[in-house]
Order: structure tokens, then sequence, then C-alpha cells
């Protein structure tokens, strides 16, 4: 029995043996202890007034434009000329697309390497955060500063000047006598460089999570002391099962996020997603095949295929997360 259940055990409160959710009632009558105010006339004109622009937004900015691209999907479409349809055919031309095939093996890759490896540093920091170390604010802000400028071109260019032949990288290598290489030149090491540039936006998740451990408490540590637990066995039998709502969370936000980026490797690569398609991300080809060879109809159709791709990821991980997580309630 881990070290969480046997909390939760001893810390039920008096009326615990009642059933989760039934509310407790009123001494003197049936009606709730906490009844819910009366909506007031007009509340509810007031509500479609407010999430009116919202809506406009939806239909102009985000459903209209969904709708077009679905269409165009089916279509031979090249940006000067009005749309053909020609059915299913861009569908099955893609099982034939070599490069799709190559841009869907980097994509994964890239999503399935950068992501566990961004969080774990995430989490890693938020621990050290955690115990109470002088100038939080400060550090917070400091770690938080790359999520809000990773994603930026100036950023990008930065990384490649940093892993080039004349790089910080290989500056540093060359202290302990190690001759150094174009990292981003080389189709064996330039995708790695875009999964360090990842990692190195932690800040985000890094929040997230330090706002998750401030939220467990102590009590359990504290009870875990008594009972000679170490912290060790503290971490895996409180804060882990106690965090994974919110590793969960983080880990559906940064896999949609990693399957859309592409400015890093835009830029990186200059647009070529060299060398040898080494860093041809599935959004860096499907700009290629809409704005530079503008086969819009056949680039539309890779963009459902990306909303697919990124649906069923969500579904995995939903499911799989009956699994895991842990909702101490």
């Amino acid at each position: 029995m881990s070290v969480v259940s046997e909390l939760r055990r001893t810390t039920r409160s008096a009326d615990g043996d009642q059933p989760p959710g039934r509310r407790r009632r009123a001494r003197g009558g049936d009606r709730p202890a906490t009844a819910r105010p009366a909506l007031r006339k007009g509340d509810g004109r007031a509500a479609v007034v407010f999430l009116a622009p919202w809506f406009l937004g939806l239909a102009l900015v985000t459903l209209g434009p969904m709708l077009a691209s679905a269409y165009l999907s089916f279509t031979d479409y090249n940006l000067l000329q009005p749309p053909q349809w020609i059915g299913v055919e861009n569908y099955t031309h893609m099982w034939h697309d070599p490069r799709l095939l190559n841009a869907l093996r980097v994509t994964f890759t890239y999503v399935l390497t950068a992501v566990p490896l961004q969080l774990v540093v995430a989490l890693g920091l938020a621990l050290l955060l955690d115990r109470g170390v002088r100038g939080l604010a400060f550090y917070r802000s400091a770690f938080y500063l790359p999520s809000l400028l990773g994603g930026s071109v100036a950023v990008a260019i930065l990384w490649r000047q940093v892993f080039g032949v004349d790089g910080l990288v290989n500056a540093f290598l060359g202290i302990f006598g190690i001759e150094g290489k174009g990292w981003v030149s080389d189709p064996d090491t330039a995708l790695w460089t875009l999964v360090a540039l990842h990692v190195w936006t932690f800040g985000a998740p890094m929040i997230i999570f330090l706002a998750g451990l401030r939220q467990i408490p102590e009590m359990y540590y504290e009870a875990a002391s008594i009972d000679g637990a170490s912290r060790v066995r503290q971490f895996r039998s409180i804060t882990l099962p106690l965090l994974t709502p919110i590793i969960f969370f983080n880990l559906v936000l940064q896999i949609i996020g990693a399957f859309q980026s592409f400015t890093q490797a835009f830029v990186v690569s200059g647009g070529t997603g060299g060398p040898a398609d080494s860093t041809m991300f599935y959004t860096l080809y499907l700009y290629q095949k809409g704005f530079a060879s503008l086969d819009m109809g056949y680039a539309s159709a890779m963009a459902w295929l990306l909303v697919l791709i990124v649906a069923a990821m969500t579904v995995v991980n939903f499911v799989a997360s009956k699994f895991w997580v842990f909702y101490d309630d």
C-alpha cells in the first residue's frame, strides 16, 4: 500500500464514510446547506452580449477558414486559378510521397524525445525552486524567459550560431581538446540541436509544476517523515502520485505544441529542412507545399492529417491517463 493511500485513510474526516459527491443536508429540512442563487432577469442576455465577440471570432477566424481548408483539401488549387475538385486524390497521394513520410518520421522523433526531456528538466527545476531558495521570484522569471523567446526568429538564429563550426559549443569543447563540427550542418546531429532548443524552453511547464507542488499538503510529508520514509520514497509515493494530474496536463499541452513547431526548423535550416531533410518538420513541409510549390490543395489535406494525428495522440493520452493519473478526491 502506498504512503498516499495510507495518509488518505488516516486523514479522512468524520463524515468521510459518506459516498463522494453527495451533498450534506441542512438540519431540519431537505434543502441543501448552500442554495444556488437564482438568476436575475436579463443575466442571459448579458452573457450573450459578452460572449458575442468570442463567437464572432470563432466563426470568422477559426470555423470559417477550417471549413474552407476542408473543402480545398479535396481540390487542385494553386492560389492563382479557381480550385478544381479532384476528390480524395490528395489524401491517396500522401501514401506515395516519400518526403511526407520522412517528415512524419522526423516530427515523431522530435516529439517523442523533446517533450519527455523537457518535462523532466522542468520538474527537476521546479523541485529545486520549491525548496524555498532565496530570490525565488527572480529565478522563476529568469527560468520562464526562454519559453517566451524560444519560438522567436532571433533565438533560432542565435541557436544556429551557437551550434555552428565557430560557435560556443565547439569553443567549449576546444577547452578539453575536443574538435567540434558543424552540428546544424550534419544530418546526424541537426535534429538533436532542435531537441535541445525545445528542452531549453522549459519555463512554462516548470511554472505549472511549481504551482502543483505548492498545492500538496505538507502534512503528508510530515507523516511520512515520522514513519521513516526517505526523501526518495516521499517523492515516489507522495509527490509523483499527487502531481500526476499536472504532469498529464503539461504532457498534453507540450505534445500539441511540439507537433506545431515550425520556426526553429525553418530558421536553422534556412527553410529547406536540411541537411538531407533531417530537420524537415511536418509543418515545414506543409509550408513548402502550400506557399513554395503553390499546391494549396495538397497542403490543406496535409493540415487535416496533422489535425487527425494530434487528435489521436490526445485521445491516446486521455485513455492512458486512467492507468497512471491519480486524482486525490
